[in-house]
């Protein structure tokens, strides 16, 4: 009989170019507070749930989504109750909005300042 060994989900991390601005971006979007930080790694969490970190990697190529010049890598969707309201909260924090959106009535793609494409969604 085989013993199962817990395997826990610690962070999920994003390289960028620069973690503490990332971190910023991230903090104030999802109300979350560095739990630790360094000059190449930032991580946001809370009362130990899955956090989110950020690596300076010195080469980094941002996502260039829709172009599959440099692919998006992963993205992740956010679920909001008020769309346009979200929509404007992620814009003034630094998002931008690329021109491609396939439903904006039901979700809204944006890019993180790192230029990570992410969804704002009513459907979750």
């Amino acid at each position: 009989m085989s013993t199962r060994t817990a395997i826990r989900l610690l962070s999920i991390d994003f390289d960028c170019a620069d973690p503490v601005t990332l971190a910023r971006f991230y903090g104030a979007a999802l109300d979350l507070p560095v739990v630790y930080s360094s000059d190449d790694f930032v991580l946001l969490g809370r009362d130990g749930a899955p956090g989110l970190g950020f690596v300076r990697v010195d080469d980094y190529r941002p996502p260039t989504w829709p172009d599959p010049a440099q692919g998006k890598q992963a993205h992740y969707e956010l679920g909001v109750d008020d769309l346009d309201a979200a929509h404007a909260r992620m814009l003034a924090l630094g998002a931008v909005e690329p021109a491609l959106q396939p439903h904006p009535d039901e979700r809204r793609v944006l890019l993180d300042p790192a230029g990570h494409p992410f969804c704002l969604s009513t459907q979750m």
